[in-house]
């Protein structure tokens, strides 16, 4: 059973945009959902978290006032638009789910559930 499934990524010029969707089934989206992402050699950073029932957010520092998470409940999609775009944000993002609840929301072991990966790729 597939429960989360990326797309949206592909290539942009620093200082553009993308935005990232996830979509969930109907079980995964019930729970706290965050994004990802791993560069190559490099190991899986956190980017974003949000909860639930998506009154609290959470961001990397790298990140904030620039990507920016949203939940559709309607379509049982997580999003993730990305502003200002800079070369630094290449990688494979993942977005993952924690139906357990997270203690860090920050790690990937709190999350049991990830999708395949979508490839963000920015050209300076």
């Amino acid at each position: 059973q597939v429960h989360l499934v990326e797309s949206g990524g592909g290539l942009a010029q620093a200082g553009g945009s993308l935005r990232l969707a996830c979509a969930a089934s109907a079980h995964t989206f019930k729970c706290d959902l965050g994004w990802f992402r791993q560069a190559p050699g490099k190991e899986r950073d956190f980017v974003g978290a949000i909860s639930r029932i998506g009154d609290n957010t959470y961001y990397a520092d790298s990140v904030k006032g620039r990507f920016t998470m949203s939940r559709d409940n309607a379509e049982n999609t997580l999003y993730l638009q990305m502003s200002s775009l800079k070369p630094e944000d290449t990688a494979v993002y993942y977005c993952a789910a924690s139906c357990l609840g997270y203690i860090n929301f920050a790690a990937p072991t709190s999350y049991e559930y990830w999708g395949q990966g979508t490839q963000v790729a920015v050209s300076s």
